[in-house]
């Protein structure tokens, strides 16, 4: 005992120093007294519980972020050079977007090669050229790197450059991967693009366990989305910034955050380069709908992701065809089991921190767009003659979808805006006339539908437009909306994260002075 307690007094004048900064009021007889076993150990723990506790997070203030989702069915047409993305992307549009969520149905033909073999990333690879050059326009302007009258010219040399020079008539060969097109499209924000962003004081907080598995989480998903950069190196382009109008240039606006393809549905999102240090949990979910009920010709890509405090899932989906009666039911029966069976992967799961949504309901915000299929429910004769007499909201009550949801039995508590444009589906190539219009056959014609549709789950979501865009380019017309968002943003939590770290270092390093102490006193 007396070993020990010359070694607890032998700490005295630094144990006093360490804690009189902090607490003047402290009686020195607390220190002066050479406690016994028990007693050291609940003093210690009483001693550091008061001192090294944690401050209290900030908590998250809702802040509005401008998205823009939108759908196309492009009928299996790879673009062509003469294709502008501006009007469809409403880049000319004031305020700005914080985002762009970007579906797209049928960017292949669905035949059997695409949907049994191989999947054909080129045409996919030119929509990512479009759109960046678009969404980037301004920023291509002033770069020093290249001039604007090197127009779409850049996506035709992209896929050359990249794709392997090998014989394009066999379908087994292995075609390049999407990755390694979407690489050329990130921004070096994007390194800052993490799996799991929690904050530092969560994963302390939380133990040992839950930072190991959060970080493995990290490693395992970096093979899935930034292995873009680890990419077969043969074929890769020393500089693409020369190719692809400033893509590689660090004053671009938008980066490119996640692309995925699934057959014919591709899904991209592009964020504000300031803005991708905010994103996390990235994660991708696909559903297979189409023949036999399980090949990618139909089906859905889902995508989850952190936005500062605040989840998100966007699901781009191909449901169904067919107009004949019943056929709704089958579209049904897509949305259920998407519902039922999307599931991403839990990557990281800290005990005093949110949980990551791993189903797409436990979202706090949820946007589902794509081609539903759902038919107007009439003749097509009655339908013509309800269009020539521009009978909206007789045709609107006819809607499969509106009759479905009203009736309980699919999307329940899911919300649409209001329609106020023409049926999207389906016309004739080139043309504003619908396909029935130019066709004898009744076997070939088709009733005009709003088969392509936006809709949202949570709260917080508001949208301040619903449209269709004109372009002829394929037998769908595109829809667009615009959503403000409420996103949970905590203010200062760069500073509060620094300070809970600090006080967490703090305490162990003080425990590990006071530790060897107590053990000499049992």
């Amino acid at each position: 005992m007396t070993s020990a307690a010359t070694h607890v007094t032998g700490n005295k004048p630094f144990l006093q120093r360490l804690f009189s900064r902090r607490e003047p009021n402290m009686s020195n007889n607390h220190l002066q007294e050479t406690p016994r076993s028990g007693q050291a150990s609940s003093t210690l723990k009483s001693l550091f519980s008061f001192r090294a506790e944690s401050p209290v997070p900030h908590s998250p203030k809702h802040q509005p972020f401008r998205i823009f989702v939108a759908t196309w069915n492009v009928g299996g047409i790879p673009p062509h050079n003469s294709l502008n993305l501006d009007e469809f992307l409403q880049v000319e549009d004031q305020p700005e977007a914080d985002m762009y969520v970007l579906g797209f149905q049928e960017i292949v033909p669905l035949n059997a090669g695409n949907v049994l073999v191989v999947e054909d990333h080129e045409p996919a690879a030119k929509w990512l050229a479009l759109i960046n050059q678009s969404l980037n326009k301004s920023s291509v302007a002033d770069s020093s790197l290249t001039t604007p009258s090197t127009s779409f010219t850049s996506a035709d040399t992209l896929v050359r450059s990249v794709t392997p020079s090998r014989s394009h008539s066999s379908l087994f060969f292995p075609k390049t991967s999407l990755k390694r097109y979407s690489k050329i499209f990130r921004t070096e924000e994007k390194r800052k693009l993490k799996t799991c962003n929690c904050s530092s004081d969560s994963l302390r907080r939380s133990g040992r366990d839950s930072c190991f598995r959060c970080q493995q989480a990290h490693s395992n998903e970096e093979d899935e989305y930034s292995s873009e950069e680890e990419d077969d190196g043969s074929t890769v382009i020393t500089d693409m910034s020369n190719v692809v109008q400033g893509a590689a240039s660090s004053n671009v606006k938008y980066g490119l955050i996640v692309s995925k393809q699934m057959v014919g549905i591709f899904v991209t999102i592009w964020a504000k380069k300031e803005l991708v240090q905010y994103i996390g949990h990235m994660r991708t979910s696909c559903i297979s709908r189409g023949i036999l009920g399980c090949l990618g010709n139909k089906g859905c890509i889902s995508v989850s992701f952190s936005f500062h405090q605040t989840s998100f899932c966007f699901i781009c989906s191909h449901l169904a065809s067919g107009e004949k009666e019943g056929d709704e039911l089958r579209r049904n029966s897509d949305v259920i089991e998407i519902l039922r069976s999307t599931q991403f992967r839990n990557v990281c799961r800290p005990s005093h921190h949110k949980k990551v949504p791993e189903r797409i309901l436990d979202h706090d915000r949820v946007i589902w767009f794509g081609d539903l299929n759902y038919r107007i429910a009439l003749s097509y004769a009655d339908t013509k003659k309800l269009l020539e007499e521009n009978a909206w909201d007789t045709l609107l009550g006819n809607d499969q979808l509106k009759i479905e949801r009203e009736a309980g039995r699919v999307y329940k508590g899911w919300k649409e805006g209001k329609i106020f444009f023409a049926p999207t589906y389906k016309y004739s190539y080139n043309s504003d006339m619908y396909a029935g219009e130019t066709i004898s056959s009744k076997n070939k014609r088709r009733t005009p539908a709003w088969c392509d549709r936006i809709l949202w789950h949570g709260n917080g979501i508001r949208q301040s437009s619903y449209i269709r865009g004109e372009s002829r380019f394929s037998d769908h017309r595109p829809v667009c909306a615009k959503f403000l968002v409420d996103v949970g943003v905590v203010e200062n939590g760069g500073a509060s994260n620094r300070r809970s770290s600090s006080a967490c270092n703090m305490k162990v390093g003080a425990e590990e002075l006071l530790l060897p102490s107590t053990k000499n006193l049992v």
